[in-house]
């Protein structure tokens, strides 16, 4: 996902640029810090004080251009607007957080009106439209089959949460003035590997191979995330 956001990134500013990224649910701040080590400025927001203090120990041990390059904000995502000026960023970030959120669209207007004109949303959700390829891949054919069905499923900590369709994001990126640009697939192979489990042999090209399949069709409809890059007008 990072080898996508960068070329959305580069096909849209000019080289050397230096960016106003938000990122909007940071977790631990693993973008948010490679974003900032590449020379932009970047300002995470996390309301999870355990994310929080991680990203913060992680920021403590970088040089100092880097920390002064990045700042970190507890807040909610959905309250933007409180802490930001409307147009505020180049780029904003919303990776993993929709699905946790009952209603999103709230949310993703108060990301659209946090963009300058021509600045990039870069949305990571889980896809709606392939619930059943994992517990199919797993011989669980009733989860399967209850999966074609429905738009939540249970997350790795045993919450249930929300699934979105493509086609329902393309209609609300359009409707809040950043209209969809392109879309990519992630994990379309590895979805089913286990947690934790060691890094494979030959991961360059495994990772050459999930690049390809979530950029092409029919793969990248079957990968377990979306990624949307969504364009403000």
């Amino acid at each position: 996902m990072a080898r996508q956001l960068d070329e959305q990134m580069a096909g849209r500013f000019a080289v050397g640029r230096r960016l106003r990224v938000l990122d909007v649910g940071m977790g631990r701040g693993t973008q948010a810090l490679r974003l900032a080590r590449a020379g932009h400025r970047v300002t995470g927001v996390e309301r999870d004080t355990t994310m929080i203090a991680a990203a913060r120990e992680a920021l403590a041990g970088q040089p100092e251009g880097i920390r002064e390059r990045m700042r970190i904000v507890e807040g909610d995502g959905r309250d933007t607007g409180v802490h930001f000026l409307p147009g505020s960023f180049d780029v904003v970030l919303c990776h993993g957080v929709l699905m946790y959120v009952e209603e999103a669209d709230p949310l993703l207007a108060g990301l659209a009106r946090m963009l300058a004109p021509g600045g990039l949303l870069s949305l990571l959700v889980r896809n709606a439209d392939a619930l059943a390829m994992r517990p199919g891949l797993h011989g669980d054919w009733s989860g399967a089959l209850a999966a074609f069905d429905t738009t939540t499923y249970r997350d790795g900590l045993g919450a249930d949460v929300r699934a979105d369709r493509l086609t329902t994001l393309t209609a609300k990126l359009a409707g809040i003035g950043a209209p969809l640009h392109t879309w990519y697939g992630v994990r379309v192979f590895t979805d089913t590997a286990p947690e934790g489990a060691a890094p494979p042999d030959h991961l360059d090209t495994l990772l050459a191979a999930e690049e390809r399949a979530g950029r092409t069709d029919p793969y990248r409809g079957i990968a377990a995330l979306l990624h949307l890059c969504g364009v403000r007008g």
